[in-house]
């Protein structure tokens, strides 16, 4: 009889802790929208406003902003860590809110204070002498900075995790909340770029940079309101001691225990001792990686302390630690071929530019030439408008038919994405070829830098352009759900910042691919691909080699896939924080 009370209490709970996730997405959705509509109306312009503002010479100005947003993005690492080990997803994203509108805060006054910033270019002089920023302008300039690149490596690889925490995971409504959740998240970033550069591009440049600054600075001040209005209502999840020491001990214990013999039934006789406290779900044995079990082998010489727990966990680990560790392994292979993707997405995004450049951009015959940059709004027009179709429609239809949650697996979400990409690409080289073409036989100017501008009207670009925002729908959504879900709970936050590591290594293999081609192509018959004039080039060959690494790609992607296995076992462990009190949900499967 007690034992029954204790399960529907636990029970109680789970539901109260469902039906917090529901009252509280308008306040995290409601974070999320003006954090983002903030830090990215900041950054977005970022590199105009130091070489028109604070006169930097391009070179640095470019340096400068390449180290910030590269730092935001290695910084989530460090803010993962903090978080799951010591603070709290919580904490660290309430600090780092705080944080990024302070750094917005010092940013905007280097606008509206005459003496933050240097003086305007004496234009009527013959040189147009420009003075550059003194090191106490500098200074202050880099504190604003700094705070945003620490709100920033708090915030992204919390935020997705903190929202979904906010659901129970143990039932299907929970489930599909947290597959809801991800698909509304992204629908809010591309609202967010949407935003940014229409109307607050619009106002730092035409209107006043102290008010184009200032908007994104109030954003974010909105956006630390929501969230600390919703504090009662969040389920926090406490952080249990650092994940990174968990896998070194693991790694070090089969180590020690190499020359150890496998057990015949691991599942049964491997020592698997899991602490009352912990968050994490119990799993069900995995074959892979099977010289991690050594670990957990019990000997003679390892000593075992009241509770259960191993005196030595250097020596000894639990098997639930082994297959958690894992986990981790598993998910890296499919990360790297994320990264691959990633790269083929920079490529066409930076080259689209260029191809409007150099194209028709009037819009019908009204006179109105469309800015070359603002082409990136069709790739996220599309998105806007897939994924709340993909979200209330697709997905519960194939849900009928699939019977799986999100209606098909995740990997295969990813791989959808992934083909998009390859089509794309080949979309991108016959309409680049064609663009060329009518550029040499029949073009309608020149530009200033004295190349033809094709005839092509750039309305051929939006089709690849909307094919991108659908394979990021797909990929980039499933890829952020994935981790979330294939990694051990008290490490959601680095999981969060995988996605954004990713990123940065992404953005360098571009670099060095584009650096290769260059260097290649330039000694060939065909002469450089990629030159400053489209024209005299073969972009759409690049495309053409982009879309084979692609296919590779995605053809080692399907064997990862094929390889893959997905977590198993149990329910939430205790360690989760409620309103008032701690939500305990039983280790026991209730």
């Amino acid at each position: 009889m007690e034992k029954t009370e204790n399960c529907s209490a636990a029970t109680t709970d789970e539901q109260e802790i469902h039906y917090r996730g529901i009252k509280a997405m308008p306040y995290v959705i409601g974070n999320e929208t003006f954090e983002k509509l903030g830090t990215t109306g900041t950054s977005n312009n970022l590199l105009v406003y130091l070489t028109t503002i604070f006169n930097m010479k391009s070179i640095s100005a470019t340096n400068l902003v390449n180290v910030f947003n590269g730092t935001c993005n290695l910084a989530t690492l460090i803010g993962a860590f903090l978080s799951d080990t010591y603070f709290g997803r919580y904490t660290t994203l309430g600090f780092a809110s705080i944080s990024s509108f302070l750094g917005m805060v010092l940013l905007t006054l280097t606008a509206a204070v005459s003496k933050l910033h240097p003086p305007a270019c004496n234009k009527s002089s013959e040189n147009g002498t420009c003075d550059g920023p003194t090191p106490w302008q500098m200074t202050f300039l880099l504190s604003g900075l700094g705070l945003m690149v620490m709100g920033a490596g708090g915030i992204r690889p919390c935020n997705l995790a903190f929202g979904a925490d906010q659901f129970n995971p143990e039932t299907k409504s929970g489930k599909g909340g947290i597959t809801s959740f991800f698909n509304w998240y992204y629908f809010t970033y591309t609202f967010a770029m949407m935003v940014s550069l229409t109307i607050i591009v619009y106002v730092q440049s035409d209107v006043s940079w102290a008010w184009g600054l200032a908007i994104p600075a109030f954003m974010m001040f909105l956006s630390c309101l929501m969230f600390f209005i919703g504090t009662k209502m969040y389920v926090k999840v406490k952080p249990q001691g650092s994940p990174i020491t968990s896998v070194i001990q693991v790694i070090i214990a089969a180590v020690r225990k190499r020359k150890l013999k496998q057990p015949d039934e691991p599942w049964i006789s491997l020592f698997n001792h899991i602490p009352k406290a912990s968050i994490n779900s119990k799993l069900a044995y995995s074959d892979q990686f099977r010289f991690l079990n050594k670990a957990a082998i019990l000997t003679p010489e390892d000593k075992i302390n009241s509770d259960g727990s191993a005196m030595n966990p250097w020596k000894l680990c639990s098997l639930q630690k082994v297959e958690e560790i894992k986990c981790l392994i598993r998910v890296v292979p499919i990360w790297a071929s994320g990264i691959i993707y990633s790269v083929a997405m920079v490529q066409q995004q930076t080259y689209v530019v260029f191809q409007a450049i150099q194209s028709d951009r009037y819009l019908g015959h009204t006179g109105f030439n469309i800015p070359a940059a603002s082409f990136g709004i069709f790739t996220m027009i599309g998105v806007t408008i897939w994924i709340p179709i993909y979200d209330r429609l697709i997905v519960p239809w194939l849900q009928k038919y699939t019977k799986k949650e999100g209606g098909i697996t995740l990997l295969q979400k990813m791989s959808i994405g992934m083909v998009l990409a390859i089509i794309t690409m080949v979309i991108s080289a016959i309409v680049e070829d064609r663009r060329r073409a009518l550029a040499l036989s029949n073009p309608i100017g020149i530009d200033s830098k004295k190349r033809s501008i094709s005839s092509l009207s750039t309305m051929w670009l939006i089709p690849q352009l909307t094919l991108i925002g659908l394979s990021e729908a797909f990929t980039l959504i499933g890829l952020i759900e994935f981790y979330y879900k294939q990694f051990p709970e008290n490490m959601r936050s680095i999981a969060g910042s995988f996605t954004f590591i990713g990123l940065a290594l992404s953005s360098y293999l571009s670099s060095f691919l584009i650096s290769v081609v260059h260097k290649i192509s330039e000694r060939s018959q065909t002469g450089d691909w990629l030159p400053e004039d489209l024209n005299k080039g073969k972009l759409d060959y690049f495309y053409y080699l982009v879309a084979g690494l692609e296919v590779m790609n995605l053809g080692y992607f399907i064997m990862c896939a094929n390889w893959y296995k997905y977590k198993e076992g149990g329910s939430t462990g205790n360690g989760v924080e409620g309103d008032d009190d701690m939500v305990k949900l039983q280790s026991d499967g209730v």
